[in-house]
């Protein structure tokens, strides 16, 4: 990895880098981000940072969804946002099928430099902290950058499923032992 980076929960303060992160994919083609809390349905900063918020507690949550802790990941040279992180805190049925407990992000001009391995590395701490000992990933079977992010997190690889949209999906599991 190039540079330091943090997890942060997302707040006002960087809206306007919220803003342009959610532009800068939309300008390479690509209108679905994952690990992003909804941001690329929703777009309104301030109507998602509210969501946000909600999707912390189970009593807030619609849909059939389960609680999940989202995070900004901050490069700390230049305080810029690299990416966007969540965490569900549990799974259901869909989830487990073909989405797991992870799911992220990384601005285009910012891969292929191993922020996505560590900002894995990161929320895996966190998933220690809220008590998940075994952490469901998910990529489509053709990025092989997100497989080499989760494998490089001890990701084993489970089986290969198709999700309704007809894509195939690697199912990874990664084992969260006590002492690490």
């Amino acid at each position: 990895m190039e540079e330091k980076i943090r997890l942060v929960f997302p707040t006002k303060e960087y809206q306007k880098q919220i803003e342009e992160y959610l532009e800068e994919f939309f300008k390479n083609g690509e209108y679905k981000l994952h690990g992003a809390g909804g941001l690329d349905r929703i777009k309104d900063v301030d109507e998602w940072l509210k969501k946000v918020n909600d999707d912390l507690s189970e009593k807030k949550i619609t849909d059939h969804r389960v609680p999940a802790t989202l995070f900004l990941a901050i490069r700390n040279s230049d305080n810029r946002l690299i990416g966007t992180i969540q965490i569900r805190h549990r799974l259901n049925e869909k989830l487990l099928f073909d989405s797991g407990h992870i799911g992220d992000s990384v601005r285009p001009t910012e891969r292929r430099k191993g922020y996505a391995t560590e900002m894995i590395r990161m929320a895996l701490e966190e998933c220690r902290k809220m008590g998940i000992k075994q952490v469901l990933i998910t990529c489509n079977s053709d990025n092989i950058g997100s497989e080499k992010s989760i494998i490089n997190n001890g990701g084993i690889l489970e089986n290969i499923v198709v999700d309704e949209d007809g894509n195939k999906i690697k199912r990874y599991w990664i084992t969260l032992s006590k002492g690490e």
